[in-house]
Parts: C-alpha cells; structure tokens; sequence
C-alpha cells in the first residue's frame, strides 16, 4: 500500500522590523509635494569682460565715420604666402604691402617680383643680415622668428630692437636705394627660418621692364608729399622760440579724403515656441521668458566672439600692423608685456584667454615677481603695473598651441575703442537688442526674431595693440 507523503509546511516568514513600511515613503510623497526648481542654466555663458569694458557709442544712422587726420602709411604691412610642400611663393597681390610698393596694383608688375624672390633656410642662431654690411636685399619671413638687434651707446653693448615673425619683412625700403647703402641693425634668427629674398639687382631687372613700376618707387621716393610726423600724420606747420618778428609759417589740418566707415553688424534667430506650452505650462515659470533670457545669452556670446574676430571689423584683424610685437622668447613674459603697455598712452585694459593669463602667471612666479590685482566692478582682477588683465576666451589659441594678449585704451573722448550699437530699436529687449513677434503658423508654433546690432572701431592706430604668437602650454590630458 503506497504511502502518500506530503510537504512539510512552509515556516512561517518572520518579518523583520527593518523591513517593515511604517511610514510613507519620499518617492511616493513628491507626488503630492511641489518641488523647488531653479530656472534653466547654461554653461555657454561667460563673463564677457570685453562686452562689459567697452564704451557704447550710440550709432542712429546704422553707420559710424572715423574720420582722421590726413597720413600717409610708409611702414612695413604683414605679406601672406602660399605654400606647396617644401616650396614657399609670396602671393603677388600681397607685395603691396611692402613700403615703397604701397598702393601699385599691377598684376603683371607684380607677379614679375614675386617670380625673382628666392627661398633660403635659417638655423637658430644663424645671422641673417649684419650691422655695417651692404643693404642691397628684402626679406620676407615666410615662417618663423627673427630677432633685430641693435648697438648701444657705450661698450658696443648688443639691444634687441624687436622680434619679426609670420609674415613680417624688412629691408622693403632698400628697393630704390643707391648702392652705398647699408644695414643699421643685425638680423638674427631664434627658430629655423625661411625667407624669400629679393636682391636689389633682380628688383632693377624687373623694374626696367615695367616702366610704372620704376615711375611708383621713384615718385615715393621723392617725397613729393607734405612733410610728416612720426605717426606719418602731415604736419602742422609752427614756430616756437623765436625772437622779434619773424614772418609766421601758415598751416592747416587736412583731413582723410576717404575716412573708413563701420556698419553695425547683426546677429540673429528665430525662436519658436509651441502655444500649448507657453499656455499650459507657465508656472512657475514664463516658458517663452525662460527661452528668450538663454537665446540673449548666447547671442552676446557670438557678438563678443565676432568682436574679437570677425576680419572686417574683429579687434585682431583691425590692429594696425605697427602695433603688433612679438614674444621675446616663448610664453609670455613681463618683458614683454611691459613693451606692449609702452606702445601707447594710457593703456586701460589687457584682454587675454585665461590658459594665457595662466602661462604669464607661471612666468612670473618663474622669476618670484608677484602678481598684483586690481578691483573691477567689485571684483578682484589680476593686474600688471596696475592695468587689469581680463580674461577672454572668445581670444583663439591655435592648434600650435599660440595666442595673443590684446592691450587698448577705450573710449571716444580718449582717442580709443569703442563698441558701437544702436538704442530705441522697434521692440526693444536690451539695448541694441530686440524681440519681434514673427506669428503663429499652421502648427500653432510661436515665432519670435532675436537680434542684437553691433560693431566696434579703432578711432586711432595706437589705441589697440597685440603681443602675438604667445606660447600657451596644452592641458594635461
């Protein structure tokens, strides 16, 4: 007889007090508990000491006229090249900007020249033209850096004269020099170095096939112009010291004949919002209002970014050549920043991306100088010889891990930068800025057009100047 056998029955499950509920949970709570919420944040959003420093010139006709004294340019401009492998050519167009060539724009003339420079390589160290030697050549830096060294006054002591670099030139004035002429500094290369080089003899083959060449140099070369201060504004005719009654110089300030003119730019959007949430889902907080206040921030970010380098009215593109220096060594240093503040009068402001800031910092604690700060608006601002170094990231670093520190004065009344913008604009939202109601279409989304108005001007040369090619460390991976 079979035994039926049955489970023995489950022990009773005895449950502990830690697992026991006895209170309402906090998850299921928050669906009855209105959260606490902050308003929508972005990261894009930066200090824009830029935007905040420079005066705003109110600008009701759309166009602002900087007009100046009447100068003539005779200084050395930046030429560019092109490069196919190993093989360097100047672009012909560019050798415009040497001094004596300034305003010949013959095509056939000039692709000529360019055809009669030749490349040559430079080892550090390498001496490129000496003091004393005979001044019969022009170079063109096509890459790299070179110093101009000088003789002091006492024990033949060496003085670096300036730092020359991408693009740089010198010699341009020996093209029309007679053959006694020769080289008042020495030219020493820092890096390895190529030039074109133009000798004074391949120059005189070309011009004496090219008969306007020959007839622009020389007429430069005359000075048929009125005579010029050190700016290369034309002078204004005085006496001073003098005594009894001499016959008084007669003058006048003439004026640019063609004085450049900035027209404000624009950035703009188009925001949508769809109606069944700005009607539905407004509280605590106004959803188009939350929109808007983050689309205005990116909109000054790119209007500060356009600012900075933007090639028709960009602070880096709009630096005079003359006002632009390069690094003593790599990083940059007191040394040179201190020349870069000697540049111009009452230098107000130093613009500079933060990683470049940092590089100058190492510097200084390099050689135990300390840094000094200044207050800005209530906050406490790095500052050299009492100038304030305001970061800016809108500044580039380039892939060869090099930037460069912007020095200006700022303001109409100062001769400087200044912002230019336009106020009582239809719809105003900020100054400059406004918001026009665009409809709603088939879809029932909301459109709003956003934009800001803006530009800036250089009203002299020597109110803005750059220290280039700094070297900035890459971070630390």
């Amino acid at each position: 007889m079979a035994v039926e056998t049955r489970p023995a029955p489950a022990a009773p499950t005895i449950q502990t007090q830690e697992h026991i509920q006895l209170s309402l949970s906090t998850r299921a709570a928050r669906n009855l508990a209105t959260t606490t919420k902050s308003q929508p944040q972005m990261q894009e959003i930066s200090s824009r000491w830029l935007l905040r420093k420079l005066p705003w010139v109110h600008v009701p006709g759309g166009t602002y006229r900087v007009n100046r004294r009447l100068s003539y340019a005779v200084g050395d401009g930046r030429v560019t090249f092109v490069q196919t492998g190993a093989k360097v050519q100047v672009v012909p167009a560019e050798l415009g900007e040497l001094p004596l060539l300034r305003g010949f724009t013959d095509p056939t003339a000039l692709a000529a020249l360019a055809d009669k420079f030749v490349q040559k390589e430079y080892e550090p160290g390498q001496v490129i033209v000496e003091t004393g030697r005979k001044a019969d050549q022009v170079f063109l830096i096509a890459h790299g850096k070179v110093e101009k060294i000088g003789r002091g006054k006492y024990d033949d002591a060496e003085t670096r004269l300036g730092m020359l670099a991408d693009g740089d030139s010198f010699g341009g004035r020996m093209l029309a020099c007679d053959n006694g002429s020769k080289w008042e500094f020495t030219v020493r290369a820092t890096t390895r170095t190529t030039a074109l080089v133009l000798s004074q003899t391949a120059y005189k083959q070309v011009a004496s096939q090219y008969e306007g060449l020959r007839d622009h140099v020389q007429g430069f070369t005359s000075n048929g112009h009125r005579p010029t201060n050190k700016y290369g504004e034309v002078e204004i005719s005085f006496l001073s010291g003098h005594d009894g009654e001499p016959n008084l110089p007669t003058t006048f300030v003439d004026y640019e004949l063609e004085p450049r003119e900035y027209e404000l730019s624009v950035a703009q959007t188009v925001l949508k919002v769809h109606s069944r949430v700005a009607d539905l889902y407004n509280q605590p907080m106004n959803q188009t209002e939350q929109q808007l206040k983050l689309t205005v921030q990116a909109l000054r970010e790119r209007q500060e970014h356009e600012l900075v380098n933007n090639p028709e009215f960009g602070l880096l593109h709009n630096t005079d050549y003359d006002q632009r220096i390069q690094a003593h060594s790599g990083a940059p240093t007191p040394d040179d920043l201190d020349d870069l503040i000697s540049m111009r009068r009452n230098t107000q402001y130093l613009f500079a991306h933060p990683r470049t800031i940092a590089a100058f910092g190492k510097e200084c604690n390099k050689r135990g100088l300390y840094i000094g700060s200044v207050d800005v608006g209530g906050h406490q601002i790095p500052a050299w010889r009492g100038i304030p170094l305001l970061p800016c990231g809108k500044i580039p670093i380039t892939e060869h891990h090099t930037s460069s520190i912007i020095a200006m004065r700022t303001g109409e009344d100062n001769e400087g930068v200044i912002g230019l913008f336009q106020t009582g604009l239809p719809d105003e939202y900020e100054p400059g800025l406004n918001v026009r109601f665009m409809g709603i279409d088939e879809k029932a989304i909301i459109s709003y057009l956003v934009s800001t108005y803006y530009s800036a001007a250089v009203l002299v040369p020597d109110a803005i100047g750059i220290l280039e090619n700094v070297e900035v460390r890459p971070r630390a991976e």
